[in-house]
C-alpha cells in the first residue's frame, strides 16, 4: 500500500507518495487532502530533507527513492541527479552526455515524466539558448528554485573565500 503525506513548502502544497521501501512520487499539488499511512519514515525523511532544502542547509537528497520509467527516461533522470546544486545545463547537453546528442526533445519529454520534482533536478535543465522551458510546476516555479539555489551557491562560495 502506498503512503501519502503533504509538505507546505514555499511554492505551495506538495504531494509524497512512497511504497513500503522508497519515495515514488513528488509532485506540486493544488490542495491538501487526507494523509494515507503518512508515519511512514520513509515519507517523513523525505519532508525533513525538504525542509532543509528549502531552508538552506540540502544541497542533494539520500533517501530511497523510485520512478518507474523507460530505460531512456531512467537514463535521462540518472543524468540529471548528477547536475550540480545551483548549476544549469541544456537540454542538449545532457542528449550529449547521454551519447544521443539529436535527443535533445526526447530529454525534454523525459524531464516532463519525472515524478521526483526537486530531488531529480529538471529545474536545473534550460533551453539551448540559456532561455527557461517548460516545467511541471510553471516557470515562476522553476525561476524560484534556481534563484533559491543560487543565493545558497553565492553565500557558500563567499564564506569559502573568508
Amino acid at each position: 500500500m502506498n503512503s501519502i503525506t503533504y509538505y507546505d513548502s514555499p511554492l505551495g502544497w506538495v504531494e509524497i507518495q512512497a511504497s513500503c521501501d522508497a519515495v515514488t512520487s513528488i509532485a506540486i499539488c493544488n490542495e491538501r487532502k487526507k494523509d494515507i499511512c503518512s508515519d511512514s519514515p520513509i515519507l517523513k525523511d523525505c519532508v525533513r530533507q525538504l525542509d532543509e532544502y528549502f531552508n538552506g542547509r540540502r544541497t542533494n537528497f539520500d533517501f530511497p527513492m523510485n520512478q518507474r520509467g523507460t530505460a531512456f527516461q531512467q537514463s535521462v533522470w540518472k543524468v540529471l541527479a548528477e547536475i550540480p546544486f545551483g548549476k544549469t545545463v541544456s537540454y542538449g547537453d545532457v542528449a550529449k552526455k547521454l551519447n544521443a546528442p539529436k535527443s535533445s526533445r526526447a530529454v525534454g519529454a523525459a524531464c516532463g515524466k519525472n515524478n521526483l520534482w526537486i530531488v531529480i533536478p529538471c529545474h536545473r535543465v534550460k533551453g539551448s539558448d540559456g532561455s527557461l522551458t517548460g516545467y511541471a510546476g510553471g516557470l515562476d516555479c522553476k525561476r524560484w528554485l534556481l534563484e533559491h539555489e543560487a543565493k545558497k551557491n553565492e553565500f557558500s562560495e563567499r564564506r569559502s573565500e573568508k
